[in-house]
C-alpha cells in the first residue's frame, strides 16, 4: 500500500510529497519528492502522538467547575466518587468512549496508569484483573495500542499530613492486601501483554501511597517491563516525604532503586536541583502533563531544566480536562514562557518528539500516522512547522495504527458515536 503525503514530517523536519510505502503493519519505503500514487493524504502527516498518562475515569469528571478555593486535595474528593460508581462493564463503556476521543485527537498509543482494582470493599472480583480486562478492551475496540500498568496503592496517602495510614473508603477499591498481594495479581495481568497492541508495565502510585520497604519490591517485579510513579506533584507530598523519610520523594525512589531507564516520572513538578540530577543521573523520563497541571493548579515544573539535564520528556493527559496532544506539546512550550519570559524554550521538533514519544516517521517503523488538516481556520498561513503551536485536535483528519485507518475525515471508523458514548457513559456513572 501507498501513502501519498501532501506533507510529512520526517526525522529531519516536514518535507513535501511524500510517499509512504507501508507492508503489514510498518513502514517499508519512504520517497520524498514523490509523483502522486495511491492513497493521498492533504495536509501534514505525523508521526502517531502518544497519551503516556492517563486515567480514563477522570474523564467523568470534565466540565464541572471548581468550587471557590479548590485544590487538588478537594478535587481528589470529588474523583473518589467517581471511582466508586465503576464496575468492569461501565467502566469499559466509559474508557472505550475516552480511548475513542484520543484517536479522533490525534493519539494513536495511550498509557493507561490503572489503580481502580477491586470491588466495592476492596473485595477482589471473581476475576481478579476484571478491570484490567476491560481497559484492555476499551483500547482494543477503539482502535489504540495499550501501555496497562497495574498500579501497587498499599497505604491511605497522607491527605495533607502524614504517611503510612491504611486504606480507608473507597481507597480500599485501588488497593492490595500487602505488595506481595499485588505483585501476584500483576503476574496475571502481565499475561495480557501481547508484545505489540497490548504492553503491561507497573506503577507506584506515588511514594504517599506505597510504603518505603514495599518500593523496591515493585521495582523488582517490573523489571524491565516500564514503572511509572506520580512524583512530587504536590508540595504537601514532598515536605510529609521529608518529615517521615529525611529524604524527597525523588531521592526516596533512588534509595529503592526504582530510578532508572524504564521508569517514568509523572508531573515531576516540585524538584530540587538535586533530584533532577538524580533523575537524569539514573536515565528515569518525566512526563509532564500541562493540562492537568494548570486545571489542578499544581504549579508549572522544570521541563526545561529537566531537558537541559538530559531528562528525556512526554507527554500524558491525566485527568482529561483536555484531551488534545497539541494543546500538551504547545503548554510545554508556553508553560515554559510564563514561568522564564523568553520564548521558544523547546523547538517545534522538539515539541513532537515529545508529544510523539520519540517516535518518527522512518523506514521499519510502526505505520502509526497521523494527518491534520493545514488548511483550517486554525492552521490557515502557518508555516509546516508551525502546525503544532497553531492547530487542535479539531484539525485532525486522518489516523492509522499499525496502517490500520481508525480515524478517516474527522470521524472514528470503529466507534460510531463517540460523543453520545461518552455523554450516556459520564451520566450513568453520576446518576
Amino acid at each position: 500500500m501507498t501513502l501519498w503525503c501532501e506533507q510529512a514530517w520526517l526525522p529531519g523536519g516536514p518535507a513535501d510529497a511524500v510517499a509512504l510505502e507501508i507492508d503489514g503493519d510498518r513502514i517499508a519505503g519512504i520517497e520524498v519528492g514523490a509523483a502522486r500514487r495511491g492513497t493521498l493524504l492533504p495536509g501534514l502527516t505525523l508521526p502517531g502522538l502518544v497519551n503516556r498518562h492517563s486515567h480514563a475515569f477522570h474523564r467523568a469528571l470534565r466540565g464541572r467547575p471548581a468550587r471557590a478555593a479548590d485544590s487538588f486535595w478537594s478535587w481528589r474528593e470529588d474523583m473518589y466518587r467517581v471511582a466508586r460508581a465503576l464496575d468492569p462493564d461501565t467502566y469499559r463503556r466509559l474508557a472505550t468512549a475516552v480511548y475513542a476521543e484520543m484517536a479522533l485527537a490525534g493519539h494513536t498509543a495511550v498509557t493507561e496508569f490503572h489503580y481502580l482494582h477491586h470491588a466495592p470493599g476492596g473485595r477482589p472480583y471473581a476475576d481478579p484483573i476484571a478491570m484490567d480486562r476491560a481497559l484492555v478492551e476499551a483500547a482494543g475496540a477503539a482502535g489504540l495500542r495499550i501501555t496497562l500498568l497495574d498500579s501497587c496503592y498499599l497505604s491511605a496517602g497522607m491527605g495533607q499530613a502524614g504517611f503510612d495510614r491504611p486504606p480507608e473508603g473507597v481507597q480500599r477499591r485501588f488497593a492490595d492486601a500487602d505488595v506481595d498481594a499485588w505483585a501476584e495479581r500483576a503476574t496475571l495481568v502481565a499475561k495480557l501483554d501481547d508484545g505489540n497492541g497490548v504492553r503491561v508495565g507497573g506503577a507506584i502510585h506515588s511514594v504517599r501511597a506505597v510504603p518505603r520497604e514495599a518500593l523496591r519490591t515493585v521495582a523488582t517485579w517490573t523489571g524491565t517491563r516500564p514503572l511509572h510513579v506520580h512524583l512530587s506533584e504536590q508540595p504537601a507530598e514532598n515536605a510529609a516525604c521529608l518529615a517521615a523519610h529525611g529524604l524527597t520523594p525523588t531521592a526516596l525512589l533512588d534509595d529503592a532503586g526504582a530510578l532508572g531507564v524504564t521508569t517514568t516520572a509523572v508531573h515531576a513538578t516540585h524538584l530540587t536541583d538535586d533530584d533532577v540530577a538524580r533523575l537524569a543521573r539514573t536515565g528515569t523520563r518525566a512526563c509532564f502533563c500541562p493540562t492537568t497541571e494548570r486545571d489542578l493548579g499544581d504549579g508549572i515544573g522544570p521541563a526545561g531544566a529537566l531537558a537541559a539535564a538530559g531528562v528525556t520528556l512526554c507527554l500524558g493527559s491525566d485527568s482529561h480536562a483536555v484531551i488534545d496532544p497539541f494543546e500538551e506539546m504547545r503548554a510545554l512550550e508556553m508553560h515554559e514562557r510564563l514561568a522564564h519570559g523568553v520564548r521558544e524554550r523547546f523547538t517545534p521538533g522538539a515539541l513532537l518528539d515529545t508529544g510523539a514519544d520519540g517516535d518518527t516517521i522512518r523506514v521499519g517503523a510502526p505505520a502509526d500516522l497521523v494527518t491534520v488538516d493545514t488548511a483550517s481556520v486554525r492552521t490557515a498561513g502557518a508555516r509546516p512547522d508551525g502546525v503544532l503551536l497553531a492547530g487542535s485536535a479539531a484539525d485532525v483528519r486522518e489516523v492509522r495504527v499499525g496502517g490500520r485507518v481508525i480515524v478517516s475525515d474527522g470521524a472514528h471508523q470503529l466507534v460510531e458515536r463517540p460523543a453520545a458514548d461518552l455523554a450516556a457513559a459520564i451520566a450513568a456513572v453520576h446518576a
